[in-house]
């Protein structure tokens, strides 16, 4: 071993560790997709857009909510949460661990979190998904977190709105995530049977068992600009079909086009289209009401009518 690889090496790795782990907190600019050098400031106030290329970046689930609510006013809920790492599951670090890391970076206790609030006066039930979490991957506490959005939108007759943002199933807890992607599907169907609005906006990534369950049965469906819509990743399909796939394949607009998602809205009118789609499913929920009350038959109306005896 020289000296090179003995002393100059680790000096160079140190140092750049150093500087990554400071990064976040004394750069004042940031890169986009684009390779364009952003001014951190402009790109929050833009609602985390990219002002060059239109690339939508991910929020986390506080941001989503500030952006979203009407005043930045909302009330995060707490949610259950079940006993971490039930298959003692361990690769090249225990799940554990990662989940410790992950709800340090993230000040989440799992990756979806649920809030209650107004959107242009609508009260409404919201969820999403931090991808920072594990890259929002479903799993137990995640499924209860869903779950229990649902049914305080139910209890407290509000539409429910998700934003999805995952990989998809979290392969670390196994069975017991993939089962989570029924008890969702489950709880969306009690919605339903209630007739209360349920929305889903896709952000970039939405995939694999998310996909696959609770994020394709809203009543509208909406997609930010680009995000990649999927199941199996585009490398997975190709190699499966031995076909070159179209460069946009996956995309919202792509997904869009083919029939998987209704709208692709740009972030920053997601707010005046959620809350337009919502007042119109109201209105159609009131009038159904209505016309059910309308619809019974007293008992007075029931008997025939007796003309009098001369």
């Amino acid at each position: 071993m020289n000296w090179i690889t003995k002393f100059i090496k680790p000096k160079i790795k140190s140092l750049l560790k150093k500087r990554s782990a400071g990064k976040d907190k004394t750069t004042l600019w940031t890169t986009c997709e684009c390779k364009n050098l952003i001014y951190k400031d402009e790109l929050f106030n833009n609602l985390n857009v990219c002002p060059n290329c239109g690339s939508h970046h991910k929020l986390t689930c506080e941001e989503r909510f500030k952006i979203f609510f009407d005043n930045k006013e909302y009330i995060i809920l707490e949610t259950p949460l079940p006993k971490d790492d039930p298959l003692k599951f361990s690769d090249v670090k225990k799940y554990t661990d990662r989940l410790k890391q992950a709800r340090e970076l993230t000040k989440q206790s799992d990756a979806i979190s649920i809030a209650h609030g107004k959107l242009k006066n609508i009260n409404i039930t919201v969820g999403a998904q931090n991808f920072s979490f594990i890259g929002g991957s479903l799993g137990a506490a995640s499924g209860e977190a869903f779950i229990h959005g649902i049914q305080y939108a139910i209890n407290n007759e509000t539409p429910f709105v998700f934003f999805s943002c995952s990989g998809g199933a979290r392969m670390m807890e196994s069975a017991i995530s993939l089962m989570q992607m029924s008890r969702c599907v489950l709880a969306v169907n009690e919605l339903k049977k209630h007739n209360l609005p349920y929305i889903v906006i896709m952000a970039n990534p939405t995939a694999g068992g998310v996909t696959a369950s609770f994020a394709s049965l809203g009543d509208v469906i909406i997609a930010e600009p680009k995000a990649t819509i999927c199941f199996a990743g585009k490398r997975v399909v190709q190699d499966t079909m031995k076909e070159e796939l179209p460069e946009e394949f996956q995309t919202a607009e792509f997904v869009r086009d083919h029939g998987g998602v209704d709208l692709v809205v740009e972030r920053k009118y997601l707010r005046s289209t959620t809350s337009t789609l919502l007042s119109i499913l109201l209105k159609k929920k009131e009038s159904q009401a209505i016309s059910e009350t309308s619809d019974v038959t007293t008992f007075d109306e029931t008997l025939p009518k007796t003309s009098k005896a001369v």
